[in-house]
């Protein structure tokens, strides 16, 4: 997860829900900080600011910006 640090993400959770934002911190429960969040409903689109979002929820993480390959 390093390597998405400061990176745009667009991440999937559970319940059917999307949000897209700026990965801040993680741990290693795949708990995320993610900044600048908005939630994405179908054109609809809601800024919820900095949030945490439980690793359980986490269904897919996918980079919205160019990432370096792993070392």
């Amino acid at each position: 997860m390093s390597r998405y640090m400061d990176k745009k993400l667009q991440i999937k959770l559970n319940a059917n829900r999307m949000v897209v934002g700026t990965l801040r911190g993680f741990d290693q429960f795949m708990n995320l900080v993610v900044d600048n969040t908005e939630e994405v409903n179908g054109n609809e689109r809601t800024d919820i600011g900095m949030v945490v979002i439980r690793g359980n929820s986490v269904v897919t993480v996918e980079a919205l910006e160019p990432v370096s390959r792993a070392q």
